[in-house]
């Protein structure tokens, strides 16, 4: 099949210089979605290449002008995202390459991020290893000068209800009474015996698979995003991180640290803060901890927003 031959690009319609009808300022314009390949840092001095999603918006301040330059914020961000690894200055230097690629148009500049860290975990006893993927988003906007930049970011943990182990060792202590009721005396073989029976576990608590969504702004005197260090930082502060490869001594080793790590919402809400307001990277942080209960058909969620070290 023949193609037409191409009209010389000076001769072709371009609309977008009409002056606009009913003008005004826009906040924002420009695109979202876009597929893209990134490379991010493996959080051990390399990086990988991801796919992600991108957002990437100029506002238009010239109230007469009827729309920006698209292709070119387009061009860019594939350029500089293929050249560079996603850090603070290179986010810089896309947002402040989309302002001037509109001659005037826009004076601020804004990007959104989406993608999936997968972070090779060790299982807890085992000589084993699996892959464990961590939702990612970063939100940077470039407007005089300053470079505001937010980093979120979501892990899921185990939570075992305080309330409802309490409950559980009540009833194990009534069945150990009614079995041994009467006996002149008991021998610690007897009782290691009666544990590791059926009849030594009466009850058991309840837990469920929780997730922490984590948004943090950060300060600009750190040119690096520190998600792997924050994601290692609050699994190790809420205790009980889900597993990837899982053998039985991991699995017994599970449930040793659930029963170490007994929480509420409350409760690990307080350990995401911890970690949070600790670390002079960030600046303000905000996060949301879900239990998706077992015991009930509805959630138990819990929030909390604070400030970051002070330098």
């Amino acid at each position: 099949m023949s193609v037409p031959a191409a009209v010389p690009v000076a001769m072709l319609p371009d609309v977008a210089h009409q002056p606009a009808t009913l003008a005004r300022p826009l906040d924002w314009v420009g695109m979202e979605g876009i597929a893209l390949p990134v490379r991010v840092s493996d959080g051990a001095g390399g990086h990988v290449q991801v796919a992600a999603q991108v957002d990437l918006s100029v506002d238009l301040k010239q109230a007469g002008e009827r729309g920006i330059h698209m292709s070119r914020l387009y061009m860019r961000l594939q350029e500089e995202l293929a050249r560079h690894e996603v850090t603070p200055a290179g986010l810089r230097h896309i947002l402040q390459g989309s302002v001037d690629s509109q001659a005037g148009l826009s004076s601020r500049a804004r990007l959104r991020l989406r993608y999936e860290a997968l972070l090779l975990r060790r299982a807890l006893r085992s000589d084993n290893a699996g892959w464990k993927r961590y939702p990612v988003e970063i939100e940077a906007v470039l407007e005089d000068g300053h470079l505001k930049l937010v980093l979120g970011f979501g892990l899921e943990y185990s939570s075992t209800c305080p309330c409802s182990a309490a409950l559980s060792r009540q009833a194990n202590a009534a069945r150990f009474a009614e079995d041994f009721t009467g006996a002149l005396a008991v021998s610690a073989d007897a009782v290691r015996e009666w544990l590791a029976s059926e009849r030594g576990m009466a009850a058991t608590p309840h837990a469920q698979r929780s997730e922490a969504k984590v948004k943090v702004e950060l300060r600009p005197q750190f040119d690096e995003l520190p998600l792997v260090a924050l994601i290692d930082a609050l699994e190790a502060s809420l205790g009980t991180p889900v597993q990837t490869a899982v053998k039985r001594e991991d699995e017994q080793a599970f449930a040793e640290l659930n029963a170490a790590n007994l929480m509420f919402c409350e409760d690990a809400a307080r350990r995401v803060a911890s970690v949070l307001s600790a670390d002079p990277r960030i600046e303000r942080y905000q996060a949301t901890v879900s239990h998706f209960e077992s015991l009930h058909p509805h959630d138990a969620v819990a929030s909390v927003s604070g400030s970051g070290q002070a330098l």
